[in-house]
């Protein structure tokens, strides 16, 4: 360990020690059997494993963690695995995203509180994805993503069944009277049928397309099904690459350049990736050092067409996704908008790992020039309504919507909406436009995904399929419809938002990124000498810390005080 010609890396001012701290350090980890040339200098990777059987979408990862740490054996590191908080959407209340700030920094103190000299983060479920990127670029180490991949192709009496897409599909049908609850249930079984998470480009599958066009994984990374066994190699081999990441200095920041964050933007415009990337994103820049902004979204992303015919945009899903070429095929057909120049986590560039990569259905994964949708990227809106911004999907919504002007129909908060939306007696046709309010990052708190409002049943009756919805709150990036989100600020900051009452016009103009209330400023004036904040969600622990820094959606929704990266300087000794 005195050889003066091995780096002295990080992980030495714990192992490299020749005194009673070190004899602690390294003696307490030999009582798993680890000889001492283990701690001999070579680089030590940390396996950051958000494995939990309270995480559906993440409960394959032990196996994961295993195939990353063969290969960080076969590269001649050190691997040592920890875990850190486990966010899952599909079961944790009141919503995952409360949480991600949290669990963002167990990561970052897990990481600059122990011996790593780089960083392999196994991540899937929506959530985990920005939490681990966001606490590890804080620490700006070397450090590769592995995401734990879709879930098989759900089936159904014949036909796909998407995850989270067939889920608001079918509850509308059974809202409508055309499906019974029967029949409801007994497709639990056959939409999720394997491990992984949603085979849809819902939040997670767009978030592992993210971790690839951002650089920060092998190719390939965002769609190889969870149960392939190409996603176990693709493990192995990440941990084969974070040693040689380590010893090519290969941090974070020399990969998360303002250029990737733009290709990042772009390329969620092709998959017709969830609106959910925009808050992920500006968090992680945030993180990071990187200025990113919401305009950044419409400016670079809003023109470029949807490329992939896939759910909730389309027909397919991520197994048919990776059959037809995956990421890096989509990567190709926008070789004239893209920086080729980008690094990547293999030490090439986003180009050269994308350059030959074959279409083999054109079905699925279409051409630049004959795309499945125009103009289909993430749309920033503004106006009164919205003073710092909202986002709509258009390659989710109804094209007849995308310009449309209605009678709001006001509801306070989600219990409110659940109350009053099923009652026959509510005043509410077609034409009208749904307000949620109280759902964003205070109002929740932590901005559930309530923003793709059923429909009443007196409008489904009538076949109508979608309706103009305006909230504060998020939606699941397996949903679809005319949705207007993010609006900020929220209405539990004092938002325009707060002062909307019950038959108000309501214009959405997307083309024009217009949201207004035809409301005069002197009426909004009034009202909001009326206004009163709501009471606070908590008095004491997470959520009283959360309310108190959460920044506004357009900000990313991060904590005012974890902004900007504080680095992996080594902390004091523990004796």
């Amino acid at each position: 360990m005195s050889d003066a010609n091995k780096p002295l890396r990080r992980s030495q001012a714990w192992f490299g020690r020749q005194d009673r701290d070190g004899f602690i350090y390294r003696s307490w980890l030999k009582n798993r059997g680890i000889p001492h040339d283990q701690f001999d200098g070579r680089p030590v990777i940390g396996i950051c494993n958000t494995y939990s059987e309270l995480t559906p979408c993440n409960s394959h990862f032990r196996t994961l963690a295993e195939q990353v740490k063969i290969g960080v054996w076969e590269a001649g590191g050190f691997p040592l695995e920890f875990p850190v908080m486990s966010t899952g959407e599909t079961l944790m209340r009141p919503t995952a995203m409360l949480f991600r700030n949290l669990a963002s920094m167990d990561v970052e103190e897990s990481i600059r509180g122990n011996p790593l000299d780089g960083v392999v983060l196994l991540m899937g479920c929506d959530k985990t994805t920005p939490a681990l990127l966001m606490g590890a670029a804080s620490c700006d180490l070397p450090t590769i993503g592995v995401s734990g991949g879709p879930m098989l192709n759900g089936r159904y009496r014949g036909g796909e069944l998407g995850s989270g897409t067939g889920v608001w599909q079918m509850s509308e049908e059974v809202r409508a009277g055309r499906m019974t609850q029967e029949e409801f249930f007994d497709a639990e079984s056959c939409m999720h049928r394997s491990h992984g998470h949603c085979m849809t480009m819902g939040t997670a599958s767009t978030m592992a397309s993210m971790v690839e066009a951002l650089g920060m994984s092998l190719p390939g990374n965002a769609a190889i099904p969870a149960v392939d066994a190409r996603r176990n190699v693709l493990a192995r081999q990440s941990g084969r690459r974070i040693v040689d990441m380590v010893k090519e200095d290969l941090v974070m920041s020399k990969i998360l350049t303002r250029q990737a964050f733009e290709n990042a933007i772009r390329v969620n415009a092709a998959i017709g990736g969830s609106t959910n990337a925009v808050i992920h994103l500006l968090a992680i820049a945030g993180r990071i050092g990187i200025e990113l902004k919401l305009a950044d979204w419409d400016e670079l992303g809003h023109r470029l067409p949807c490329l992939l015919d896939l759910q909730p945009s389309g027909r397919h899903l991520m197994e048919d996704f990776y059959y037809a070429g995956g990421l890096p095929a989509v990567i190709r057909e926008l070789e004239s908008v893209i920086d080729r120049n980008t690094l990547t986590a293999n030490g090439r560039t986003l180009w050269d790992n994308s350059k030959d990569a074959p279409n083999w259905n054109r079905e699925v994964i279409r051409s630049f020039d004959a795309p499945f949708k125009e103009a289909a990227g993430i749309a920033v809106l503004r106006g009164n309504l919205c003073p710092d911004g909202a986002v709509i999907k258009p390659s989710a919504a109804t094209p007849a919507l995308l310009k449309h002007t209605g009678r709001a129909v006001v509801f306070e908060d989600s219990e409110h909406m659940h109350k009053r939306l099923d009652d026959e007696s509510l005043d509410v046709d077609e034409n009208c436009v749904l307000v949620l309010k109280n759902c964003g990052p205070r109002g929740y708190p932590g901005m559930a995904e309530a923003g793709n409002m059923p429909l009443p049943p007196k409008v489904l009756r009538k076949g109508i399929t979608d309706m103009v919805r305006v909230s504060d709150a998020r939606m699941s990036g397996t949903a679809y419809g005319t949705v207007v989100l993010h609006v900020a600020p929220e209405a539990a900051a004092g938002g325009p938002l707060a002062l909307v009452r019950d038959g108000d016009m309501v214009e959405l103009d997307v083309e024009a990124r217009r949201l207004h209330l035809h409301v005069s400023d002197e009426e909004l004036a009034r009202r909001r000498a009326d206004w009163q904040p709501p009471p606070a969600p908590a008095t004491r622990g997470w959520t009283k810390l959360y309310v108190e820094h959460v920044q506004q959606a357009n900000l990313g929704a991060d904590m005012d005080f974890l902004v900007g990266k504080s680095g992996a300087g080594i902390p004091k000794d523990n004796h």
